[in-house]
């Protein structure tokens, strides 16, 4: 008997522990973080997410999933293993990069409206990234939360005026553009 539980975990531990995670990265690095483990002793599933800045770097990572995984399974000549990838979020830096007036219209209109921005990186999935893969260049905008990603994460009604007031200010500054 094989336990898949067991091989799971095995997997997980075999993983980067001191590099290539979440909580040992920073800023470009990117990493593979175990999200969820689910099963029972037959069958078992992990999800992961992988990402990074540099699309062609999640390849890397999906091959060391795979070959860790696999060399794990040697032990167990009777498991097995299926990966599926599900794209989720991408760099939107590789679309953006093709449409400069979007985050030309997005920094006007924080000026016009004194609202101070930072064209800074952001090193997490985001709504933005996917609608800029989907077609619609988005760059990240303000939206006034605090203690963001935690379960104490929240927002002001003032700073949400201010994102109310700032995609108001986007749309004019498109239709000027536009003229």
């Amino acid at each position: 008997m094989q336990n898949a539980i067991k091989i799971a975990s095995e997997v997980i531990s075999n993983l980067p522990v001191d590099t290539m995670s979440p909580e040992t990265t920073e800023h470009r690095q990117g990493f593979i973080h175990p999200t969820k483990i689910e099963g029972k002793m037959e069958d078992v599933q992990i999800q992961f997410i992988l990402r990074d800045f540099d699309t062609p770097k999640l390849d890397e990572y999906e091959q060391l999933l795979r070959r860790t995984t696999e060399k794990v399974l040697e032990k167990y000549p009777n498991a097995g293993y299926e990966l599926k990838i599900k794209h989720q979020y991408r760099n939107m830096r590789e679309v953006l990069d093709n449409y400069p007036q979007v985050i030309k219209y997005a920094t006007d209109a924080c000026a016009n409206l004194g609202i101070e921005f930072d064209l800074g990186l952001i090193r997490g999935g985001t709504d933005g990234a996917v609608l800029s893969h989907k077609g619609l260049p988005c760059p990240n905008l303000f939206t006034g939360m605090q203690a963001i990603h935690s379960k104490y994460e929240w927002v002001s009604v003032q700073d949400m005026q201010k994102a109310v007031d700032m995609t108001i200010e986007i749309c004019k500054e498109i239709a000027k553009n536009k003229k």
